[in-house]
C-alpha cells in the first residue's frame, strides 16, 4: 500500500474514533443531566438532583434530613439548613448558609416578588427595597398598607439598623448588588446571607419563569412551584407553537439622553416574541461590554434597523409607558418615519410586567394577540397605543 493509501486509512480511523468519542461524550453528558452531579458535603447523604427543564442558571441538590443545596450560575452555592439541624462541620467557605424555612426576608430583587406572590408566601418577606407607591402587585401593595411588609431602604442604601433589629438573616438581591460590593460586604458582616438572583439572565421565557422552582425549594413549597410552572407551560401549549407570522417586532425604550435601550438577541424577551410567532428585529445583537440583557444604542443605529419593523413595542418598565403616538414622536421626530407608526402598530408594555416574572406565559399570549391584530382587551401586559 502506498503512502497515500496509508494516509487515507489513518484518516478514516481518526474520523471513526472521533465520531465514537463524540457519541460517548454526548451519552455521558445526557447521563449526568439525568442523574445529576452533586458536591459531596461531609456528614450529609445525597438523595437526588433537580435539574431544570429550561432554566440554565440554577440546579437544586437534595440531601437526607431536609438539607438542600442551591447552585446558582455555577459559582454561587447556598445550603438550606433545616431549623432543627446544625450546619455540617467542615462546610466549604464557598457555600453560604440559609436557615430554613427562609423567612423575615429583605427582598431587593423586586422582579422576583411575583414568585412569592404566586406561591402565596408573601408572609416570608417582611422588608423590601420599594415603597408601596412603587409596587404594582395588588397583594404586595396591600401587605405594605397593612404593615406586614415595610420599606427598608433601596438596594444600594438599605437601612442596616432596621434589618438587624428585625432579625433579618436573608437578603435577596438582583445582580445590581454586584455594582455596590460594599453594600453586599456590609450585609454579610451583619450575618445576613446575600442571595443573588440571576433569573433575568435566562435566555428563554420558560427558563425565566422556571426560577419559581428555586423559590419553591427555598420556601419548602416545591409542589406549589411545580403546579404554578405547569400552568405557564399549559398556557404556551394552548398557543400550539404558532408558525411564524413573518412579522418583525422592535422592542425598545427611549432614554433621557435620546439613546435607545433594546434587548440582546439571546434573551427571554426576543424568545417570547418568537414563541408568539414573531421575529425580533435584531437577529444578531450581543452585549460584549456587559452580561446585561439590555443594550444601549444610538437613535441612528435603531432607526437603520427598526424603521421597517412591522410592530413597535415600547418597554414601559424602563421609562414612563406611552400614552399616545404623539408622545413617541415628541421623544424623537424620526419615529414619524417608522413603518409601525405609519400603520398604527405601536404597543406598550405596562409597568406591571416588571414585577410579574412568574407570568411569562401571559406575556407570550399578549404578543400572539398583537401579532394577529386581535382584541387587546384580553391582554394582561400589552396595550395598543392610539
Amino acid at each position: 500500500m502506498g503512502s497515500f493509501g496509508k494516509a487515507k486509512k489513518i484518516l478514516a480511523f481518526v474520523l471513526i474514533f472521533a465520531i465514537i468519542l463524540a457519541g460517548c461524550q454526548k451519552a455521558r453528558k445526557e447521563e449526568t443531566k439525568e442523574q445529576g452531579t452533586h458536591p459531596e458535603i461531609s456528614g450529609l447523604t445525597y438523595e437526588r438532583t433537580m435539574t431544570p427543564e429550561y432554566a440554565e442558571g440554577f440546579v437544586i441538590h437534595y440531601y437526607e434530613g431536609g438539607f438542600k443545596l442551591l447552585e446558582v450560575m455555577a459559582d454561587r452555592s447556598y445550603l438550606l439548613v433545616p431549623e432543627e439541624k446544625e450546619v455540617p462541620e467542615g462546610l466549604s467557605s464557598e457555600i453560604e448558609v440559609i436557615k430554613a424555612p427562609a423567612e423575615n426576608i429583605y427582598l431587593a430583587a423586586t422582579a422576583s416578588m411575583s414568585f412569592f406572590d404566586s406561591l402565596k408566601r408573601l408572609d416570608a418577606v417582611t422588608m423590601t427595597s420599594l415603597t408601596s407607591e412603587d409596587w404594582t402587585l395588588e397583594n404586595q401593595k396591600k401587605a405594605m398598607e397593612e404593615g406586614s411588609i415595610v420599606y427598608a431602604g433601596k438596594y444600594s442604601e438599605p437601612d442596616y439598623e432596621m434589618l438587624v433589629k428585625s432579625g433579618c438573616s436573608l437578603a435577596i438581591e438582583s445582580t445590581m448588588i454586584l455594582h455596590t460590593p460594599e453594600v453586599k460586604e456590609m450585609l454579610e458582616d451583619l450575618d445576613i446571607t446575600v442571595f443573588v438572583d440571576y433569573a433575568s439572565y435566562e435566555k428563554t421565557a420558560l427558563g425565566r419563569v422556571e426560577w419559581i422552582k428555586l423559590y419553591g425549594a427555598l420556601l419548602g413549597e416545591e409542589e406549589k412551584a411545580e403546579a404554578e410552572f405547569k400552568l405557564q407551560e399549559e398556557l404556551l401549549d394552548e398557543l400550539a407553537k404558532p408558525e411564524s407570522t413573518g412579522k418583525t417586532v422592535a422592542f425598545f425604550a427611549v432614554n433621557t439622553d435620546n439613546t435607545i435601550t433594546v434587548r440582546k438577541t439571546e434573551d427571554f424577551i426576543p424568545n417570547a416574541i418568537e414563541s408568539a410567532g414573531g421575529t425580533y428585529i435584531f437577529e444578531d445583537l450581543g452585549n460584549p461590554d456587559s452580561d446585561s440583557a439590555s443594550v444601549r444604542i444610538s437613535m441612528e443605529e435603531f432607526y437603520a434597523k427598526a424603521v421597517d419593523a412591522d410592530y413597535l413595542v415600547y418597554n414601559g418598565t424602563i421609562e414612563k409607558p406611552l400614552e399616545s403616538v404623539e408622545e413617541l414622536i415628541e421623544l424623537d421626530p424620526l419615529f414619524a418615519d417608522f413603518k409601525g407608526v405609519k400603520e398604527g402598530r405601536i404597543y406598550s408594555l405596562d409597568r406591571t410586567w416588571y414585577q410579574s416574572a412568574a407570568r411569562v406565559g401571559f406575556l407570550i399570549r399578549d404578543f400572539n394577540l398583537m401579532l394577529n391584530d386581535e382584541d387587546m382587551n384580553q391582554a394582561e401586559f400589552l396595550y395598543k397605543v392610539n
